[in-house]
């Protein structure tokens, strides 16, 4: 299974956030979203996993 990636510093913020979360697409999904809504005030949605799903890259593998 691809592991998979949220990288807050890809995406303007007050805070300029530097936060990057990787592992299966479940777990970082539920933590990004959790991050989203605990330091960027974002609400709490089905909307804001689908949007954050959508902003998931796959990790680059390393040697």
């Amino acid at each position: 299974m691809t592991r998979k990636v949220a990288d807050c510093r890809k995406f303007p913020s007050e805070t300029n956030c530097s936060l990057t979360i990787s592992g299966e697409e479940d777990e970082v999904l539920r933590a990004a979203s959790e991050h989203a809504v605990s330091v960027h005030g974002h609400e709490d949605s089905a909307e804001l996993r689908e949007q954050l799903r959508g902003m998931l890259e796959d990790e680059k593998a390393t040697a």
